[in-house]
């Protein structure tokens, strides 16, 4: 069981209400809460239900982050395979909220507020109310418009950004740390099946690579504004990168053996987060980051420190 607890306001996520209002999804949802990972034939037979029906509620469910899933190869073909994201799910609105408490850290960065990028096209910038600069010129990644970005997007290349590393001011030692953002691949128009391998440094560390699946266009992201063309990419996929004292994960599942030691927090002021796509990668299928005003997740790049 993946053991995190994800806690909804309804008022800020409509996209998990609605992913939730379903007694199928809810279904599939309580059958994998055994911590088991479980292919779409597993849950179809457990549930009694046509595979197409089953299909249709993972994607929902995939696509708002309440599971996480991974194709494999099959004796025929390839088959998708299902875990939870989440143990538990409690739902209320903000003043009834438990809070983060003593024992976390939580910044939220703006997307446009990187330190240093280096970036390929085609690449671009928009904020809510257009588009910033000129599109596939990555120069425009240094406007100073930037700041006001909800969207970026490139093909390879980085952006990096510096975190004040408050565990120094409160003289806190960290025993974990997250990092939590909205992200696809990224191809000219859109494509379900475009693999992309976005990888994640934190302090000049490789912390792991996850491959995003595609560039999703098949409906209009819940925040994204409808000046947006719908041809264009409209929301990703919400992952959370962690780094504690036994290694690193995504979502809950192991990605490397990197842990909190390896990145030395106590001997820096700041943490330096770089995520993208590198040039050997073996999927070099661009990246869209979505923060505020985009995507399915109203929210910039948000770093948590356990402490």
């Amino acid at each position: 069981m993946s053991g995190k607890v994800l806690v909804i306001d309804p008022s800020k996520r409509p996209d998990l209400m609605r992913g939730l209002a379903s007694e199928v999804r809810v279904a599939i949802l309580k059958l994998l809460r055994d911590g088991e990972e479980k292919n779409v034939n597993q849950i179809a037979e457990r549930l009694g239900l046509p595979q197409s029906t089953v299909s249709s509620n993972l994607q929902v469910l995939e696509d708002t982050g309440l599971i996480t899933t991974e194709s494999r190869k099959a004796r025929k073909g390839s088959q998708k395979v299902c875990r939870t994201a989440f143990s538990e799910i409690l739902v209320g609105f903000r003043d009834d909220l438990p809070q983060a408490g003593d024992g976390t850290i939580e910044v939220s960065m703006p997307l446009g507020l990187y330190t240093t990028c280096e970036v390929t096209g085609p690449c671009g910038l928009c904020s809510a109310d257009g588009v910033i600069g000129l599109l596939d010129v990555p120069n425009t990644f240094l406007e100073p418009d930037r700041m006001k970005a909800g969207l970026l997007w490139f093909t390879r290349g980085y952006v990096e950004y510096q975190f004040p590393n408050n565990t120094k001011l409160n003289r806190t030692k960290p025993t974990a740390l997250e990092f939590s953002m909205e992200l696809s691949s990224e191809v000219p128009g859109t494509a379900t099946d475009w693999p992309s391998d976005i990888f994640l440094q934190v302090n000049g560390v490789d912390i792991g690579t996850w491959t995003s699946p595609g560039d999703f266009g098949d409906k209009r992201g819940v925040f994204t504004p409808d000046w947006w063309k719908l041809a264009g990419s409209q929301y990703g996929k919400l992952k959370n990168w962690r780094v504690n004292g036994s290694g690193s994960f995504i979502d809950g599942m192991r990605i490397s053996d990197v842990t909190l030691d390896d990145l030395k927090i106590d001997q820096h002021h700041s943490i330096r987060m770089r995520i993208g796509v590198k040039q050997d990668a073996e999927h070099p299928g661009g990246m869209n980051i979505f923060g505020k005003g985009f995507g399915n997740y109203d929210q910039d790049i948000v770093l948590r420190i356990a402490t």
